[in-house]
């Protein structure tokens, strides 16, 4: 399969943070732990040995219970077996319950995840490593999950149930996505490929009780040959591990402390931070409900609702029904590390972004800070399209150019006449260098005149260039076009395909081919972007 990377730096769609983080920038260090280089992990091993998981058997246990009555493969209860060992160690992805796995990312972050265990277990044999995806099965963000996209459509669960707003996703239950499984069975169309995702959809969605068990099984099935481990960390006994860490959080507010100073920091050196933290970052979950603990004169109030507690109430609830207190995006991050024997977490730009606020807060409640690694990109293209690309004479790395940019590039390579003025701009600026150096020496307050007028001459010269670049596009109205429509089919909506596609788009056309290639392609230590070519021209 031909392949092309290109840097991230050179796509134009990463953020200077997470840009020079990658670059290793010398005033990030102090942010993060250790930088997702193999060799580091052997520091990361020893150090996650030094503060061992406690209850391994907690874990083990809730995640058998969670997998009873589904289907498992021998790779993952091999895993879920082995948590139970001080020699093994996790890499963690996490990511929302977005419906039929959302758009193509979220395979990506998974394969990483995969292909990282991979790499660790032939460099580092003596250790066990076990690839787990973290269901945020407690995020209550609704609208971001509710869709997938197909062919250019959008299938969404209109009719979904009436708390979907308020409640934690995870248990909101399934009814009303046989309408969603219609459209799409119609648009998918029909071939053994089609027919796979279709069953897959229906055993998903119409045959499981909400979206967590939904989720679960769906991921399950596209990776559990690869011992892909699934937690849904919204359990009672995982929640009372995490009973220490949520009682400061009430009481004392360590979050808030930590990480605003460090998102102080952060803004100082010019980057944009991307979470900034509540006062505190738990909310109460019970009965659809999933709201905001608020401390008012050291009274707890749960937000627009008149649940309210005092001091040793709200601790007695806490130690009583801890499933009922959820870390928002903040401290889930503690809440993982704190239960799993974690050496790296696996994200998009956004999600290292955030972690990169929590270093001292994790240092504050002496637990160790995992590994970052930025998730692998790609983009995924026909032989057909890809033929069509080198016609055109454009670069993959052209590509990622706006539509504008790429097409004036396009025109002035194609066109019989030279449609740029650079030549003339800067011979014009050299003939007013002479004119200022005549003013300087006859009379200075001709200065701002000279300039005025340079400004309006290369203003015109740039109006000129812009009304030839036109009329060769006219003129060229069919490279044009085949220009756009390429560039529009890769980038859909204008955004990076990996953020708007579903997989089953690709799935449909490519078959389970499409996993098998990602895994043998995405080098999750890999820091630059791949484009995948699938199928013959």
């Amino acid at each position: 399969m031909p392949t092309e990377c290109i840097p991230y730096k050179e796509t134009n769609y990463f953020t200077e943070l997470i840009l020079d983080y990658l670059a290793e920038k010398e005033e990030l260090k102090t942010f993060y732990n250790r930088f997702p280089d193999l060799e580091n992990f052997k520091a990361q091993i020893e150090e996650k040995s030094s503060f061992p998981i406690k209850n391994r058997e907690i874990l083990v246990k809730a995640l058998k219970e969670q997998y009873a009555g589904l289907e498992i493969s021998e790779a993952t209860q091999r895993n879920i077996d082995a948590l139970a060992e001080e020699k093994t160690f996790t890499v963690v992805t996490g990511h929302q319950l977005n419906l039929f796995t959302g758009p193509l990312y979220f395979l990506y972050k998974i394969v990483s995840t995969i292909n990282l265990t991979r790499k660790l277990k032939e460099k580092y044999p003596e250790n066990n490593f076990v690839p787990v995806y973290w269901m945020a099965t407690e995020d209550h963000d609704f609208e971001e999950i509710n869709f997938f996209n197909l062919n250019g459509k959008k299938f969404q669960w209109a009719n979904a149930p009436k708390n979907a707003e308020n409640d934690a996703v995870g248990n909101l239950s399934t009814d009303g996505l046989e309408d969603v499984f219609k459209l799409f069975s119609a648009e998918i169309g029909g071939g053994k490929d089609a027919d796979y995702l279709k069953e897959l959809f229906k055993k998903s969605y119409l045959q499981h009780d909400n979206l967590a068990e939904a989720t679960l099984y769906l991921a399950n099935e596209l990776f559990k040959e690869e011992g892909l481990v699934i937690l849904d960390a919204q359990q009672k006994e995982l929640k009372k591990l995490f009973i220490p860490y949520a009682e400061n959080e009430l009481l004392e507010q360590i979050s808030h402390k930590t990480t605003t100073e460090t998102a102080e920091k952060l803004n100082e050196l010019g980057y944009n931070v991307q979470v900034n933290p509540r006062e505190i970052n738990l909310f109460y979950l019970n009965d659809g409900l999933r709201e905001r603990i608020i401390e008012r004169d050291g009274e707890y109030f749960v937000h627009e609702t008149e649940i309210k507690f005092n001091k040793n109430e709200i601790l007695e609830e806490l130690k009583e029904f801890p499933e009922k207190f959820s870390p928002n995006v903040m401290l889930r991050p503690l809440y993982q590390e704190v239960i799993l024997p974690n050496l790296c977490y696996i994200g998009g730009g956004g999600e290292i972004a955030y972690w990169l606020e929590l270093k001292e807060y994790f240092k504050a409640e002496n637990v160790v800070f995992p590994v970052l690694l930025l998730r692998n990109s790609a983009l995924i293209q026909s032989a057909k399209l890809d033929e069509k690309r080198k016609k055109l004479n454009i670069s993959n790395k052209e590509l990622f150019l706006k539509q504008h940019e790429l097409i004036n590039r396009k025109v002035r390579q194609i066109s019989n006449i030279d449609i740029d003025f650079s030549e003339q701009k800067e011979h014009l600026v050299a003939q007013f260098q002479q004119m200022y150096e005549l003013a300087e020496k006859t009379d200075k307050s001709f200065l701002g005149a000279v300039k005025a007028q340079e400004v309006k001459q290369l203003k015109g010269l740039d109006k000129l260039e812009k009304r030839l670049l036109k009329a060769q596009k006219r003129k060229l109205e069919d490279e044009v076009s085949r220009i756009a429509e390429l560039q529009n089919e890769l980038f859909p909506n204008k955004g990076l395909q990996e953020r708007q596609t579903n997989f089953s788009e690709i799935y449909a056309e490519y078959g389970s081919e499409l996993i098998s290639v990602l895994l043998k392609e995405l080098d999750p230590l890999q820091a630059e972007f791949k484009i995948l070519t699938f199928g013959k021209e």
